[in-house]
């Protein structure tokens, strides 16, 4: 399970760097991850400090804080 969690993480941490305005569908899309899944990874990676949003949900941006 740890190692599935890593790579969803690794994945969408990729995803973000290249393109910091995706949105969590492209995100599903993407990374094969359900709707649930995505926004799971994406709170746990806010939480933690990994991530950051900035700006409003439409138009605003993803920052990773590595």
């Amino acid at each position: 399970m740890e190692k599935t969690v890593e790579k969803a993480v690794e994945k969408i941490l990729t995803l973000i760097k290249d393109n910091p305005t995706i949105t969590q569908k492209e995100l599903m899309v993407k990374t094969g991850l359900t709707r649930r899944g995505v926004e799971w990874n994406i709170k746990k990676m806010k939480k933690e400090g990994v991530i950051k949003r900035k700006g409003p949900d439409k138009g605003g941006h993803w920052e990773i804080k590595v």
